[in-house]
């Protein structure tokens, strides 16, 4: 660690900026310092700060041997939502009738299990866009993204990208209906996207769908259930693309890793 220099005896150090103070102690520029400072590595009287406009006087700051300069990148943050929570909502929209996804990423609900290795940073949680809908009375992956290529990909590619659900319905479900959810069924003459249907699980009360559906939007799959007289008892994404929510508890949420990809 790099700890800050001492001052003359009886002469405390002038009030400055936290990024002021780390150029000296580097030494480096100004931007380099807001660099070290946005990638969690200064700490101020042992506690990391993230904020270079952060005024220190006669603080201890110090530099984390391991700090690096490389360029910070975009995040992009798979959370497992709740049903009830609005997926597209901004935080801002929030009131007594919506409940926004987006104030469920917290650094508290941050997944022990999760396996990125990403250091998580206050900056990972402004400037977050909610790209694929998902009805609020579901539960399941929603994917929130810094990243403009991520957000693009998945809007424009949402018309051919798969989503994939386990929907819980009443009662048994025979094969005759499985097979008409399987066949294309039209909406006042116009094609429905593709759905490949397959059952789960069942007992006495229950079955559970998985739907693999490509082009799926809000609705879609309640309308084709109630076609064929299927009651929805709940909803979950678990997969868009070729990532998958893996083992998140609801409410929890991890960083997209390196190797995934939509």
């Amino acid at each position: 660690m790099i700890a800050n220099k001492k001052s003359a005896p009886g002469a405390p150090r002038e009030d400055e900026r936290l990024a002021k103070r780390v150029a000296e102690l580097v030494p480096c520029s100004r931007r380099e310092a807001e660099q070290y400072i946005e990638g969690g590595w200064v700490s101020v009287n042992g506690q990391v700060v993230e904020e270079p406009m952060f005024r220190v006087s006669n603080h201890k700051v110090e530099i984390d041997k391991d700090a690096s300069l490389m360029e910070l990148s975009d995040v992009t943050l798979l959370l497992n939502k709740p049903p009830g929570y609005d997926a597209m909502a901004l935080p801002g929209d929030a009131s007594k009738h919506v409940k926004p996804a987006h104030q469920l990423l917290l650094v508290g609900a941050h997944a022990a299990e999760d396996a990125s290795g990403t250091r998580v940073l206050k900056r990972h949680f402004s400037k977050l866009e909610a790209t694929v809908p998902l009805e609020t009375g579901a539960s399941g992956l929603v994917i929130f993204t810094q990243d403009w290529r991520v957000a693009r990909k998945l809007i424009e590619d949402a018309s051919v990208m798969e989503q994939e659900f386990i929907v819980e319905v009443e009662g048994e479900v025979p094969p005759e209906t499985i097979k008409r959810l399987n066949h294309t069924l039209s909406n006042d003459g116009k094609l429905l996207p593709t759905v490949k249907v397959s059952l789960n699980s069942d007992n006495e009360k229950t079955s559970k769908l998985r739907f693999a559906v490509k082009g799926s939007h809000p609705g879609l799959i309640a309308y084709l259930c109630e076609r064929v007289g299927l009651q929805i008892v709940s909803m979950k994404r678990l997969r868009v693309g070729r990532v998958a929510m893996t083992q998140l508890a609801p409410g929890k949420w991890r960083y997209l890793m390196d190797h995934e990809r939509f």
